[in-house]
This record gives C-alpha cells, sequence and structure tokens, in this order.
C-alpha cells in the first residue's frame, strides 16, 4: 500500500492544480484574504487528532448544548449539511431545536416570525429581508434549511448585525451574536441550539471564546465544515473517502466538498456579482478549469504539434460551453445538429438529474447547474475525445452517432465496427470518465463489485428506482456484469507478454450483451465505473503512472477490434497486483 505522503499527493495532485487558478482569480477580485481575522481561522485548525464516522458526529452534536456549525457562505453543501441533520428520522423529537442563522438580521426578526407561522410565502420572505441586497449567496439552499426547519418545529432566529462589509467592525458583530446566542440559551434552556455562522468567525479566540464567557458551563460544541489544511490532511489515510475528524475535544470538521468544489461557487459567485445581472452564472470558465487540471495531472503539453504521446494542438480542440441557456435552446441546437427527438428527450431528461452534459458530436457543454462530479466526468469525457482527435465529432471519419447522450458511448456504422468494439468503446470511455471525476472530486463514491453485489439484494421497488430500469432488466443486466467480473481474464486470455493469441481470444470471448436500449446502455455504464475504479485504486496504489495513464487516453479505441484488445490488457493489468 502507498505511503500516506504518496497518497496524500496522488489524491489531491489535479486538484492542486486546478485550484491554483481559481485562487489566482479570486485574489484579483477579492483582496481580503489576509486580514489577520481570517488568518486567525487558517492558522487555528492546521491538523486532527483523529478519523471520525458520521454517527459518532451526529452523537456528539446530540449530546452538546450549543453547536456552532461553520458557513461557507458560497458553498450549498454547507447550509445543506444542517438540512440534512434536521431532516434526520432518527432525531430526538422530544427536545426543542432552535436555529440561529447568520444569514438574516436580528432587526428582521418579525419578518422571519411571520413566515414561520405561515402570514407570508416565500417571494416576500426574501423581498423583505432584502437578501439579494444584503446577502447575495444562492438562496435555494438557504431557503431549504429554513423550511427543514419549519417542518421540524424548531425555532429559528436571526443573529446578526450591521456592518457586513467592514472587517475593522467584525468583532463587534461576534459581540452581538454572542449576546443573542446566550439569550436563546436563556429563552429555551432544554433545546438545542444548533448556530450556522461564517467559518471564520469560528477561530477559537473570535465567537467560541466570546460563547463561552456568556455561557461558561454549557457544553459547546464546533463543527468546521471542509477546512482545506485539514482536508488535504486527511487525503493522506488510508480510508477511500474521510468524512469527519476530531480536531480537539470540542472541536471536529465534517467533510461533503472538496476545496476545488468551494472555490468554483465561490468564482461563481464573484461572477455573478461582477455582471451584476439576472442571469445564471459563466460556467465556462469552470469547465476550462476542470479540463486544465487533469491536462496538468496527465502531463500533456496543449500546444505540441505531433500526436504521438500528445494530443496535436489540444488547446484548438476547446469544447464550446452552453451555460446560462434555456431547455429551448438546447432544443433548437440538437435538432439542428440531428439528434433525434428521442435522443433530446433522453439528453434533456440527463441535465435535469445530473446538470450539465458533455456532447461528443458537437464537442459541446451544455451546463445548466454546476455539480461537481458531473462537471468533472464532463471534462475528462472531453479530454478522452480530444486526445484521439475528437473522433465522434460531427463530419469526422470515425464519427459515430451518439446514444446515451453522456458524451461517450455510442452507436457505431455497423458496417465500419460491430457491436462488440462499440460495447467496449463504450466501457472504456465511461471507465475513463470515471476515473477522471475520482481524480477531480475524490469525494465521489467507489463503484465495487461489493456494491454490484448488493444490488443483487435490495428490493424489487429499490432495484427498480436505483438503475431506472424494469425489474427484469435490471436483473439480466446485474448478472452479466457479475459473471463478466466474475471472469479469470488470465485463464481465459493467456494475458502474458508476448502471447501471439491474445487478440484472437479476445476476440472470442469479449462479446457485447445480447439485449439492447436502456439496458444495454446501463450494462456499459456500470462495467465502465467498475473499471474506472479498478484503475483508480491502481493509480493511488503506484501501480499506474500517469505516463500509462496518458497513453490510456490517446489510445485510439475507436478503430475496430483496439477497444476490446485494449480492455483486456487493461483487465489482465488491473488484476495483477
Amino acid at each position: 500500500m502507498a505511503t500516506t505522503g504518496m497518497l496524500r499527493s496522488r489524491r489531491s495532485i489535479a486538484q492542486l492544480h486546478a485550484i491554483a487558478s481559481v485562487e489566482r482569480e479570486i485574489r484579483s477580485v477579492d483582496r481580503a484574504a489576509g486580514r489577520k481575522y481570517l488568518c486567525d481561522f487558517r492558522d487555528a485548525y492546521r491538523s486532527y487528532q483523529k478519523v471520525l464516522t458520521p454517527n459518532h458526529v451526529r452523537r456528539e452534536i446530540l449530546k452538546s448544548g450549543v453547536v456552532l456549525v461553520g458557513d461557507y457562505h458560497a458553498l450549498p453543501n454547507s447550509q445543506r449539511y444542517l438540512t440534512s441533520f434536521l431532516e434526520d428520522s432518527g432525531l430526538n423529537r422530544r427536545r426543542p431545536i432552535v436555529l440561529g442563522v447568520e444569514t438574516i438580521f436580528s432587526r428582521d426578526q418579525h419578518i422571519l416570525d411571520e413566515w414561520s407561522r405561515g402570514e407570508i410565502d416565500e417571494a416576500e420572505l426574501r423581498q423583505r429581508i432584502r437578501f439579494e441586497l444584503d446577502w447575495g449567496y444562492d438562496w435555494r439552499p438557504f431557503y431549504e434549511l429554513l423550511s427543514a426547519a419549519r417542518e421540524r418545529g424548531a425555532f429559528i432566529y436571526g443573529l446578526d448585525c450591521m456592518p457586513r462589509e467592514d472587517l475593522r467592525k467584525i468583532g463587534a458583530r461576534d459581540r452581538h451574536a454572542a449576546d443573542k446566542i446566550a439569550d436563546l440559551r436563556r429563552r429555551h434552556p432544554d433545546a438545542l441550539v444548533l448556530v450556522l455562522f461564517g467559518e471564520s468567525h469560528l477561530a477559537p479566540q473570535h465567537l467560541p471564546t466570546l460563547l463561552q464567557q456568556h455561557l461558561p458551563a454549557e457544553r459547546m460544541l464546533t463543527v468546521l465544515l471542509n477546512v482545506d489544511a485539514l482536508y488535504w490532511r486527511a487525503a493522506g489515510e488510508a480510508h477511500d473517502h474521510v468524512e469527519a475528524v476530531e480536531v480537539r475535544d470540542d472541536v471536529l470538521c465534517v467533510f461533503n466538498a472538496t476545496p476545488l468544489e468551494k472555490y468554483e461557487n465561490y468564482r461563481l459567485c464573484l461572477d455573478r456579482w461582477g455582471r451584476n445581472d439576472n442571469g445564471g452564472p459563466d460556467l465556462g470558465p469552470t469547465l476550462y478549469n476542470l479540463i486544465d487540471g487533469m491536462v496538468r495531472f496527465l502531463g500533456i503539453n496543449q500546444y505540441s504539434p505531433h500526436n504521438t504521446t500528445q494530443p496535436r494542438l489540444l488547446v484548438d480542440l476547446m469544447p464550446e460551453v452552453y451555460s446560462r441557456s434555456s431547455d429551448s435552446l438546447l432544443r433548437r441546437l440538437l435538432s439542428r445538429k440531428g439528434f433525434t427527438a428521442e435522443d433530446r428527450r433522453s439528453l434533456l431528461r440527463q441535465v435535469r438529474d445530473r446538470g450539465s452534459v458533455y456532447l461528443a458530436p458537437i464537442n459541446a457543454v451544455y451546463v445548466r447547474q454546476f455539480h461537481m462530479t458531473a462537471s468533472a466526468e464532463d471534462a475528462t469525457r472531453f479530454l478522452h475525445q480530444a486526445c484521439r482527435g475528437l473522433p465522434n465529432r460531427c463530419g469526422s471519419k470515425a464519427f459515430m452517432q451518439q446514444s446515451s447522450m453522456l458524451g461517450a458511448p455510442a452507436t457505431y456504422d455497423a458496417q465500419s465496427v460491430n457491436q462488440d468494439d462499440a460495447f467496449y468503446t463504450a466501457v472504456l470511455e465511461h471507465a475513463v470518465a470515471f476515473f477522471g471525476s475520482r481524480i477531480l472530486y475524490p469525494a465521489r463514491p467507489a463503484f465495487r463489485d461489493n456494491d454490484l453485489a448488493a444490488l443483487l439484494d435490495i428490493t424489487r421497488e429499490d432495484l427498480e428506482q436505483e438503475t431506472s430500469l424494469p425489474f427484469a432488466d435490471a436483473v439480466d443486466a446485474l448478472q452479466f456484469l457479475n459473471e463478466h467480473r466474475e471472469r479469470d481474464f488470465h485463464n481465459d486470455l493467456r494475458c502474458r507478454s508476448g502471447s501471439s493469441r491474445r487478440p484472437s481470444v479476445a476476440k472470442s470471448i469479449l462479446q457485447s450483451p445480447s439485449f439492447t436500449g436502456r439496458k444495454y446502455e446501463y450494462a456499459a455504464e456500470r462495467l465502465g465505473y467498475l473499471t474506472g475504479t479498478d484503475l483508480y485504486d491502481a493509480y493511488l496504489e503506484g501501480r499506474l503512472t500517469t505516463t500509462a495513464l496518458r497513453k490510456l487516453f490517446l489510445t485510439h479505441i475507436e478503430m475496430p477490434g483496439v477497444a476490446r484488445e485494449t480492455y483486456v490488457q487493461l483487465v489482465c493489468r488491473l488484476r495483477s497486483k
């Protein structure tokens, strides 16, 4: 197994490349990062004592009296952490809950009370608390938190005061918040008081110290979210994904997003504020930055004039990015480019589910909403296509019409490429996309053989919901995957260096599923995800170098027979530890 330092480096390198670009852009706009108040927070939390499970964190919260939760305002997952806690059906319903938020001024408590009683609606609440004018971050995740609290029967209070823009007065805001929280404890002596406040306020010498002075006997807990230094340190743990750590006895840190995800969301906020309009954010720079992170990770020269060990002039192949666009524009675009009505419906459904999609035939990324998992996968799908000269693009010699709209899987012209080639091309494209998404976003869960086996043990209704397939089709697809993964490729293919029989044996045993349609697409996608997880594990363990990975990206798997042979060799290599 790789050492702690090697694991940390391999899990982090692509993100660090991408973050460097985002941070430069943020610093050019937001020059407050070096202020002492903000540095106090960064300097206070650099290491941790041990790794925790989410259940341990939950138990610690429930044992506390006052819980301070750090909010990175631009990151929706910050607000959604408390939302998920309030929606937890296992919470003790007998203990009252109080929710205090920085987002709403204390002066506007009467407005919040009117909404809590159902006297005003969401739109009036948003307008009267001057959310866009006085706060300006994403409304939706914050309103989801308020709604979850109201549904839970919690008491909701605004805790902040003016001025928000002046860091010289930020200490006064801390003192005001400490007074308000202490008053909440006196008014609700038996309640669990949850406070969502900006993370920089939670440096030990800031709000926590002031609050402890007011409530010296109170059991207080600070729950940090996604602190950079702790995240990078936890990347060296043997665990596939560290979800929480204990910093001190009264300080925990939960990870439900990555640093890159944080700063990309903040960059999108800065972009929206800078344009000062009602349109959506410009997501082009986000996609290009993710692509650049993968390019640097693989050691690709974007300006290379040849296409042997490097893609030729990658810089000229960058995809067009459609963002801030309506679904009607996407429908017109796809209709104009020759996509069928069925394909258009499939694509729109996937955009709704994923937020974005890479369209290989027109070399474009359509983004309706930024989700790191989907965007990282789209960036990798483009790079994999570009390394092979965009073979799927309309008008290219190797063009093949796309059937699943996820960018990679395609249905080949039967006269040039047979169905077995098409299936394993789709599998490899899914594998590379899944691998790249985990390189850029290590928090994405792995998909392993035990996850595949678990699907066969769930109820009929859950299986249909999980796979989006009728029960019989889901079982057929899972049985195909299970049999395929259990096959001994080393024995079947005599997988050894210089074996002249490998290609012919591979051709005889590597066949596509007999079924078609959505069931076929599901099998290709899941087999790709399984292989992508194996790729990522092998990379972390040092069994695959970036040179070998770059070669995989550059392999022209769209050529007859190449996909099957590449898949065979890759599986043999991944299973040879």
